[in-house]
């Protein structure tokens, strides 16, 4: 008699598959905590065959009612006959997963809480209560219909001869009224269709690059003459995004601009540096819903604004910094499922920080970025932000290349002016190891002096300005030895300044590069700076460079050609902004709306003084200092005198440290060649100009600087501060 099989039969063989696949078991799996209520996931573990339950159970969800050092009691609801009972089971920690099941209810709860306490301070009643879905908003269907045109006594065999003559015309929509183009490519009839050319049925047919085709019954392409655009809206459509840096000035503008153009997409998983999930929740309402940048979409959604925004935004908590981002195994599989485009825009932008904390953010940052995108199964692209001055030194045009591995620009500079010397390539790998076998045993003070300083020796030996561009740089070749065949977007935007649009003028968030110096102007503190009178500030809006972004996702998101493509956004080639010229608008606006004083009266300003010397702008800086602290007063006691030496020695210190830090971007010798961002703008449709426009060409200097940029300043950044009207 054939034996019989128990109820944990073959229940070791099922999941047998997982060991190999998977290997030894995370510690993480020993170091959580469950508490009695908890809701979890039995997810069997093929690794570890004790206390397997059996199959049965695996992919069941429970609550937690008991803990022991080895195990969890759970409970399950099992189906006997036609009843549902609760059934009590042990479980060992390997073989069970904190379950997200209730995850949408916590969210909900917080946020309806939050809501009760913003009606109760206002003295409203208001539900929380969920409503059902309305229907999907309408939409409009145009239907075009073309009529492809031929002469009646010509064959298709005839029309063959005939293109070889040169001798067709062409069919073109312009205004909705067909012009027949000769060989001369003049108008020969615009008025409507000669009497010689009848209808013959077309079939329209769509390419890759939105261009429509017409073709005729007898097969023979007719011209390509309609053009959608690259289709922007579309390719967002149902698209999920995981993005770094997510709280950043930039991120968030690209964010903002995603949901108010296409709501419909599907999730945005933004990393979110913090030490739990409540944590992460917190920093997403109080850094990006509650923001004053989306006030726009406040106005759109009205009540049901946050809970939109909670069901498109999910707080990932993780770390740039962190091997596999920080994240759980669970985070990481439910982004290898659902991901179609990452963004990185986490980066650290502080020209002298220290060499281990940038390279650890600007260039292993996108290699565990890269590893994490490697696993995502539906991935369409890789979109690097990163700064037009990764070119460092480079002088003249720059063009739009990536880098290849290895790159130096002390070295390319050095083979132009003189072939014969030779200078050693750049290692990256060396430069990691030689930041963490940096000597750990010098003071914590100490050693963060030592590695500003070697952040910026290790930058200039190679023929970069600073520890923040060098890294960056080193981060795109990375990227670029590590995509094998991901297609790979790197965006170069120059100085990144306030919104020139949308969603309103002015919004910015922190100062910015040259925010420092238009503040301390304003304010009567600086009257001069070390700079190239005929130099270009080179300068882009934060609008822009999202719509550039954008643009750029949706062409190479569709094509997804394993290709490494960049796009520099900046002003100084089409649109160049000198700094006399600054200097003149700072003038102006301050002349007309001054800031104000700690008594109230008006700050009356110089036209600032532009120093290319650097040792006249130390002896102006000197003068000036003494001349605003009135150490020239001979009233002062000799105490007093030395008090106020000191504090004019360490003013001007400072003041020479800013202009030094500056001074590789404010006698900056590259121009930034933009043609591939021409191309983009290009191959935009009309609608998508208006829509997603990136042109800086368009930009007034004047209008942006005085009318949105500085009350822009003043008023999300000083908060009205000291800073008058």
């Amino acid at each position: 008699m054939h034996a019989g099989h128990g109820l944990r039969s073959r229940t070791r063989d099922s999941f047998s598959r997982a060991f190999r696949k998977k290997g030894t078991i995370a510690l993480a799996t020993y170091l959580r905590t469950y508490h009695i209520g908890d809701y979890v996931d039995i997810i069997i573990n093929g690794a570890v065959h004790k206390g397997m339950p059996h199959k049965f159970y695996h992919g069941r969800t429970g609550r937690v009612w008991n803990v022991t050092n080895h195990a969890i009691g759970v409970e399950v609801n099992k189906q006997v006959s036609n009843k549902i009972i609760r059934k009590r089971i042990h479980v060992r920690i390997e073989h069970v997963k904190p379950s997200r099941c209730n995850e949408e209810f916590r969210l909900r709860k917080k946020n309806n809480d939050l809501l009760k306490g913003e009606a109760k301070v206002k003295g409203v009643v208001i539900s929380t209560k969920r409503k059902p879905e309305g229907p999907k908003p309408g939409f409009k269907v145009e239907v075009m219909v073309f009529l492809s045109l031929r002469s009646s006594s010509i064959s298709p065999n005839k029309f063959t001869r005939a293109n070889e003559h040169n001798e067709w015309c062409h069919a073109r929509r312009k205004n909705n009224v067909v012009h027949c183009l000769g060989s001369s490519g003049n108008v020969t009839k615009s008025c409507g269709i000669s009497s010689t050319l009848k209808e013959r049925p077309t079939t329209l047919v769509t390419t890759t690059d939105h261009t429509t085709t017409l073709m005729d019954q007898g097969n023979m392409v007719v011209n390509d003459f309609v053009t959608h655009g690259i289709g922007i809206v579309k390719f967002l459509r149902g698209k999920n995004f995981f993005i770094t840096g997510a709280t950043g000035f930039l991120a968030k503008v690209l964010i903002e601009k995603i949901l108010r153009t296409e709501p419909d997409i599907g999730k945005m998983y933004l990393l979110i540096k913090a030490e739990n999930e409540e944590a992460a929740i917190e920093r997403l309402q109080n850094e990006i819903i509650n923001a004053e940048l989306f006030r726009c979409l406040r106005q759109i959604h009205g009540k049901s604004y946050r809970a939109f925004m909670l069901s498109k935004l999910v707080p990932v908590v993780g770390n740039i910094c962190e091997s596999n981002l920080g994240l759980d195994e669970d985070t990481c599989d439910v982004i290898a499922e659902k991901v179609d485009v990452i963004v990185n825009s986490a980066a650290n932008t502080t020209f002298d920080e220290r060499y281990d904390t940038a390279i650890n953010i600007n260039t292993r940052g996108p290699c565990r970025l890269m590893s994490i995108a490697k696993k995502c199964k539906n991935l369409k692209l890789f979109l690097q932000v990163s700064t037009a001055y990764v070119n460092g030194e480079r002088h003249g045009r720059i063009m739009e290349r990536p880098f290849s591995f290895g790159d130096c620009i002390a070295r390319e500079n050095s083979m132009s002016e003189v072939p014969s010397k030779v200078l050693p390539t750049l290692n990256i790998e060396g430069e990691i190891n030689l930041v963490l076998n940096y000597n750990g045993n010098i003071e914590d003070d100490i050693l963060a002096q030592k590695m500003r300083e070697l952040g910026l020796e290790r930058a200039r030996k190679y023929g970069w300005q600073d520890t923040y561009v060098f890294t960056k740089a080193m981060g795109e070749m990375m990227i670029d030895k590590l995509r094998e065949d991901i297609p790979v977007v790197i965006i170069r935007p120059s100085v990144i300044e306030s919104t020139f649009r949308e969603p309103f003028p002015g919004w910015m968030e922190g100062n910015r590069m040259m925010d420092p110096i238009v503040l301390c102007y304003g304010k009567g503190q600086l009257a001069g700076f070390l700079v190239d009178p005929n130099g270009i500030l080179d300068v882009v809006p934060a609008d822009m460079v999202v719509n550039a972004i954008l643009a750029a996702m949706a062409r190479h998101g569709m094509n997804q050609k394993p290709d490494m493509n960049v796009y520099q956004i900046a002003s100084s080639v089409v649109n160049p902004l000198v700094f006399q010229n600054l200097a003149k608008l700072l003038h102006e606006h301050y002349s007309s709306s001054p800031c104000i004083d700690s008594k109230g009266r008006p700050i009356q300003v110089p036209l600032m003084k532009l120093f290319s010397n650097t040792k006249e702008f130390y002896d102006h800086l000197w003068l000036d200092a003494i001349k605003k602290s009135g150490l020239t007063n001979m009233t002062h006691s000799k105490g007093v005198s030395q008090k106020l030496e000191n504090l004019c020695r360490k003013s001007v210190e400072q003041a020479k440290y800013l202009a030094n830090i500056y001074k590789p971007y404010t006698f900056y010798g590259g121009r930034f060649d933009n043609s591939n961002t021409q191309k983009l703008i290009e191959r935009m449709s009309e609608e998508e100009n208006k829509e997603f426009g990136f042109d800086v060409k368009s930009i007034d200097w004047k209008n942006y600087i005085t009318n949105v940029h500085i009350p822009g300043l003043r008023r999300h950044v000083m908060k009205g501060r000291g800073m008058g009207s």
